[in-house]
């Protein structure tokens, strides 16, 4: 199983134009984690995309490559790139300059985006949100297969017969998709026979059961093989040395983020009795001791014979330290344990 790191670039909201020191301090440390993920032996780093006042990452290829010039052998993907909004051609570019920079270590994690920001952004409307996404992923999958191409579509100006470049030094760019449960999206990566990445944020993991089996079945129909097929779950985390830090160290920040994301959406105020209903050993809220995390992985190895494991920073308001000090025991210790667990 590959272990890695996802972050959204958590930041406070600074409301200014220029001058935007709390984001170039929040940069400053997500290259330090990145080394750090990479110096530890952990196998991948991923950064989600987001066009908010919140978080800092808007542009994850751009940031990839800061990075990729401080690591060696780490993967370098997006935990999400909205595709919806973005141009496949550029997008294809992007990553496949990264993939130069890196020695071929870049990846793509395409998906529609649970914010909807960047629609109004770009100029696209929120009805079209499904469509945009079919037609853009094809798109990009095409651009994927072959140097030249011509491209006639609803939503991008037609070309004919064009180059995009630059071409990657991997063979091809893997591109996964990300997913929050819609089985629309299992059935879709399942036929494609492309990588998955499920994120489990919210409810028991054990009701992902069936999501997963209907990927694997629709690649079966499709006629690929499903043992073939890669599989992630990236799910939210902190550790340290024993539980209850962890719990302590982990909520205020958490609360904050959820109770903020759910104003927007008419959730229920987080409190910290739920909190803890969230990270029991079969809850989806991966926070507490070294050997907590680690029997939750192998208990959700279990559930869904995944192939890759994302740790999702959730940062907000704890010292940086501490954070720097839980990619260190995930990947000195947990990582460890969990390869010799399930090889």
């Amino acid at each position: 199983m590959e272990l890695g790191i996802s972050t959204f670039g958590e930041v406070r909201p600074e409301g200014v134009a220029g001058g935007a020191n709390e984001s170039h301090l929040r940069m400053q440390e997500l290259l330090a984690e990145a080394k750090l993920a990479d110096e530890t032996g952990l196998n991948v780093f991923a950064l989600g995309e987001h066009h908010r006042p919140d978080f800092v990452i808007s542009a994850p290829e751009v940031a990839l490559a800061g990075i990729a010039t401080i690591t060696k052998n780490i993967r370098l993907s997006s935990s999400v790139t909205v595709l919806s909004s973005a141009d496949p051609v550029r997008t294809f570019q992007n990553f496949a300059t990264l993939d130069l920079l890196s020695n071929g270590r870049a990846e793509i994690m395409a998906g529609r985006g649970s914010f909807t920001e960047s629609f109004p952004l770009f100029g696209y409307s929120l009805g079209d949100y499904d469509a945009l996404f079919v037609e853009k992923l094809t798109m990009l999958m095409e651009i994927n297969r072959q140097e030249v191409m011509s491209w006639k579509g609803r939503f991008r100006a037609p070309f004919n017969n064009r180059g995009v470049y630059p071409r990657p030094l991997q063979p091809s760019l893997p591109i996964w998709l990300a997913a929050g449960g819609t089985p629309a999206s299992a059935k879709r990566a399942g036929r494609l026979n492309l990588p998955l990445t499920l994120a489990i944020l919210g409810g028991k993991p054990a009701q992902f059961v069936p999501f997963v089996n209907l990927y694997r079945e629709a690649a079966a129909e499709a006629g690929h093989d499903p043992a073939q097929l890669q599989l992630g779950i990236n799910s939210q985390f902190y550790v340290a040395e024993d539980s209850e830090q962890a719990a302590d160290e982990f909520y205020p920040s958490y609360e904050i983020l959820m109770n903020r994301v759910g104003r927007e959406r008419g959730w229920h105020p987080m409190s910290r009795e739920q909190f803890e209903y969230l990270r029991l050993p079969d809850g989806p809220l991966f926070v507490g001791s070294v050997q907590e995390i680690t029997d939750k992985i192998i208990y959700q190895h279990t559930l869904f014979n995944h192939t890759r494991f994302l740790a999702q920073i959730v940062k907000g308001y704890i010292h940086h330290d501490k954070v720097l000090r839980a990619i260190e025991l995930f990947g000195t210790k947990v990582a460890p344990a969990v390869r010799a667990a399930i090889g």
